[in-house]
């Protein structure tokens, strides 16, 4: 009886002190957005003219964890490429297009729509389209890059 009351001690005392720990580390560096305080900019020279972005958490040109947000228009494509990082995605709303391979093909790209999530490994070839006005959300640590497949393909080549 007096081994469990100890372990049971233990343990709240343990947890107890986890919780406080917990809440110390993050008392002064949560950060809270909403929705309608969300800053939005130009998307980043790398993908196609049209995007906006939203930096929510982190600096994705940075060593660290980031999120963002990207909003793209009705009909939105860029074109097969890949990151030197994971990518851990999730559609925020409207519908998001996703395919496998470094040719693009939309017939073979799956439609996900608003709440779907995907994970991209480092390195996999994919592309991505808009069948209508799309935000998602990514997730991954810095610094971002990506690399398209065809160098033709590069918005940063055509303003060259």
């Amino acid at each position: 009886m007096k081994i469990a009351l100890l372990v049971l001690a233990t343990g709240v005392f343990a947890l107890t002190g986890a919780v406080s720990t917990a809440t110390a580390q993050t008392a002064d560096g949560h950060k809270i957005i909403s929705p309608r305080d969300i800053k939005w900019a130009p998307g980043p020279a790398s993908i196609p003219a049209g995007s906006e972005v939203a930096v929510l958490y982190g600096d994705p040109s940075k060593e660290g964890l980031f999120a963002m947000r990207l909003k793209v228009p009705k009909g939105y494509r860029i074109a097969p490429h890949s990151h030197p990082k994971p990518e851990i995605v999730t559609v925020i709303s409207g519908t998001a297009r996703l395919g496998m391979g470094e040719t693009a093909d939309l017939s073979k790209a799956q439609a996900l729509p608003a709440g779907s999530f995907f994970v991209m490994t480092p390195g996999s070839a994919h592309y991505f389209a808009a069948d209508e006005d799309t935000v998602i959300q990514l997730n991954s640590t810095g610094p971002w890059g990506l690399t398209y497949v065809n160098p033709k393909d590069d918005p940063r080549q055509k303003t060259q």
